[in-house]
């Protein structure tokens, strides 16, 4: 299983929280591309419920992890 920032762009709006299973409907129902699917079918425990995208993707970069400041532009 890999993540890249664009893979990962297509979960950004995904209904959280959600099983993996919903989670893979809505990759379904995008379209995302079939990477993403597959990544979301290894992910471990079916029944889980994923709270945002650094439950699934833990590295998930986030507004902090970029140094520019908002205000700017």
């Amino acid at each position: 299983m890999y993540w890249t920032l664009e893979l990962a762009s297509y979960l950004e709006e995904a209904p959280f929280p959600a099983t993996k299973d919903e989670i893979i409907d809505y990759a379904i129902r995008i379209g995302a591309p079939l990477e993403v699917i597959e990544n979301l079918q290894e992910l471990e425990g079916d029944e889980d419920i994923f709270e945002s995208m650094e439950d699934i993707w833990p590295d998930y970069p986030t507004k902090e992890d970029f140094l520019f400041n908002e205000d700017e532009y």
